[in-house]
Protein backbone atom coordinates (compact mmCIF):
# COMPACT_ATOMS: atom_id res chain seq x y z
CA UNK A 1 0.00 0.00 0.00
CA UNK A 2 1.36 3.41 -0.96
CA UNK A 3 1.67 6.26 1.50
CA UNK A 4 -0.56 9.31 1.08
CA UNK A 5 0.52 12.85 1.87
CA UNK A 6 3.90 14.49 1.73
CA UNK A 7 4.61 14.29 5.47
CA UNK A 8 4.26 10.51 5.58
CA UNK A 9 6.59 10.33 2.57
CA UNK A 10 9.35 12.16 4.48
CA UNK A 11 9.00 15.83 3.54
CA UNK A 12 11.62 18.07 5.18
CA UNK A 13 11.01 21.25 7.16
CA UNK A 14 10.54 24.36 4.98
CA UNK A 15 12.27 26.76 7.38
CA UNK A 16 15.50 28.19 6.00
CA UNK A 17 18.48 26.31 7.42
CA UNK A 18 16.49 23.36 8.84
CA UNK A 19 16.56 19.83 7.44
CA UNK A 20 14.51 17.91 10.01
CA UNK A 21 11.48 15.74 9.22
CA UNK A 22 8.22 17.70 8.94
CA UNK A 23 5.29 16.89 11.24
CA UNK A 24 2.72 19.51 10.13
CA UNK A 25 1.82 21.51 7.04
CA UNK A 26 0.33 25.01 7.17
CA UNK A 27 -0.51 27.80 4.71
CA UNK A 28 2.53 29.94 3.95
CA UNK A 29 0.66 33.18 4.82
CA UNK A 30 -0.01 32.03 8.40
CA UNK A 31 3.60 30.99 9.00
CA UNK A 32 5.17 34.14 7.55
CA UNK A 33 2.73 36.28 9.58
CA UNK A 34 4.08 34.54 12.69
CA UNK A 35 7.58 35.77 11.80
CA UNK A 36 9.14 32.48 10.64
CA UNK A 37 11.29 32.64 7.49
CA UNK A 38 10.32 29.84 5.12
CA UNK A 39 10.66 28.93 1.47
CA UNK A 40 7.76 27.54 -0.50
CA UNK A 41 4.76 28.57 -2.56
CA UNK A 42 1.40 27.67 -1.01
CA UNK A 43 1.97 25.27 1.88
CA UNK A 44 4.98 24.96 4.12
CA UNK A 45 6.07 22.01 6.19
CA UNK A 46 7.29 22.45 9.76
CA UNK A 47 9.30 20.16 12.02
CA UNK A 48 8.31 19.68 15.64
CA UNK A 49 10.54 22.49 16.93
CA UNK A 50 9.37 25.08 14.39
CA UNK A 51 5.71 24.08 14.80
CA UNK A 52 6.13 24.69 18.55
CA UNK A 53 7.64 28.10 17.76
CA UNK A 54 4.67 28.84 15.43
CA UNK A 55 2.15 27.87 18.13
CA UNK A 56 3.85 30.09 20.71
CA UNK A 57 3.90 33.11 18.41
CA UNK A 58 0.19 32.76 17.48
CA UNK A 59 -1.13 31.85 20.94
CA UNK A 60 -2.48 35.32 21.79
CA UNK A 61 -4.19 35.68 18.40
CA UNK A 62 -5.87 32.27 18.75
CA UNK A 63 -7.07 33.17 22.26
CA UNK A 64 -8.69 36.39 20.98
CA UNK A 65 -10.39 34.47 18.15
CA UNK A 66 -11.67 31.91 20.63
CA UNK A 67 -13.13 34.65 22.80
CA UNK A 68 -14.67 36.34 19.79
CA UNK A 69 -16.23 33.34 18.05
CA UNK A 70 -16.30 30.41 20.48
CA UNK A 71 -18.44 29.46 23.40
CA UNK A 72 -21.42 31.75 22.81
CA UNK A 73 -23.06 30.11 19.82
CA UNK A 74 -23.93 26.45 19.64
CA UNK A 75 -24.63 24.69 16.37
CA UNK A 76 -27.16 21.88 16.40
CA UNK A 77 -27.10 19.01 13.94
CA UNK A 78 -30.07 19.78 11.76
CA UNK A 79 -30.59 19.98 8.02
CA UNK A 80 -31.32 23.72 8.17
CA UNK A 81 -28.21 24.62 10.24
CA UNK A 82 -30.11 26.30 13.06
CA UNK A 83 -28.04 28.41 15.42
CA UNK A 84 -29.16 28.97 18.98
CA UNK A 85 -27.59 31.34 21.49
CA UNK A 86 -26.69 29.55 24.71
CA UNK A 87 -26.12 30.92 28.17
CA UNK A 88 -27.76 33.85 29.89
Amino acid sequence: MSKLGKISKGEKCSVKGCAKEAVRSLPIDDVTAAGIEVHGTRRVYLCRDHYKQYKKSTKKEQMVDKWRYGGRIKKFDSPVNTYVKTGT
